[in-house]
This record gives C-alpha cells, sequence and structure tokens, in this order.
C-alpha cells in the first residue's frame, strides 16, 4: 500500500509541477518580451523544482487520506 500511495503521490505532484513550468516556458514566449535561453529553461526548471517543494507535502497526506493510511508511518 505505502509503495503505492508513493507512486500515485510521485506522479500527482510531477505531473502539477511539469504543468506549471510549462505554462512558465510557453509564457516567456507569449508576453512580448524577449528572453535569453539562461532565462527561459534556467526560469522554468526553478518553477519545476519550486512547484515540486511546495506540493510535495500537500499531495501526499491528501493521497494517503484517499486511500484512508493510518499506519504509523503517516503520522510523522
Amino acid at each position: 500500500m505505502e509503495k503505492q500511495i508513493a507512486r500515485e503521490s510521485a506522479l500527482i505532484y510531477s505531473a502539477i509541477s511539469f504543468g506549471l513550468a510549462l505554462l512558465f516556458f510557453l509564457a516567456t514566449f507569449f508576453t512580448g518580451e524577449q528572453y535569453n535561453a539562461v532565462a527561459r529553461y534556467g526560469g522554468t526548471i526553478w518553477v519545476f523544482i519550486l512547484t515540486m517543494i511546495i506540493t510535495m507535502p500537500l499531495v501526499i497526506p491528501a493521497v494517503k487520506k484517499k486511500y484512508g493510511d493510518n499506519s504509523p508511518s503517516s503520522h510523522h
């Protein structure tokens, strides 16, 4: 059960992070501003990493709750 929770959580927060990073990347083209490659790719990676940091602690407990995981390891 723990592996299934971890796998599903990782899929969800990775998808959210990838989606927001892609949105940022596309926004660099459609804002009318000229961004160089470092700003474009660096910003995209930065958004991805920060979104992972923010969504991991939000998604994991939500998925555990969905599965009704009340194991001692879920109460750290």
